[in-house]
């Protein structure tokens, strides 16, 4: 990667990666990713290469990885907090449709 990176937070792309599964496993966008990686062509990413990741949005920097069955109210009842609370922390999540492997910021 030639152009510097804010966050100094990094993704090595393994194969099957696309932006739309690294933006759904860390929280972000694609426009985000892609507007992070302008070098980077989003239809042919290289296995090996990296991409600058965002910041973590996430204040506590702890996340939940959805698994199958997760919903909000599981991973809420799990952690001890509410479904509102995790829609506060995570405001781009569509709560009906968590996706295995996405990251859902948790509070402290």
């Amino acid at each position: 990667m030639s152009t510097p990176c804010p966050s100094n937070r990094f993704w090595e792309i393994r194969p099957g990666d696309t932006l739309f599964l690294i933006a759904l496993q860390i929280g972000t966008t694609e426009e985000i990713l892609q507007q992070l990686n302008p070098t980077v062509d989003p239809r042919n990413l290289h296995v090996g290469g990296t991409l600058c990741l965002p910041p973590t949005g996430c204040p506590s920097g702890v996340f939940w990885v959805v698994a199958q069955g997760d919903t909000l109210f599981t991973i809420a009842q799990a952690i001890g907090t509410t479904v509102e609370r995790l829609l506060e922390l995570n405001p781009n999540i569509i709560p009906t449709n968590l996706q295995i492997g996405q990251a859902i910021c948790l509070p402290d």
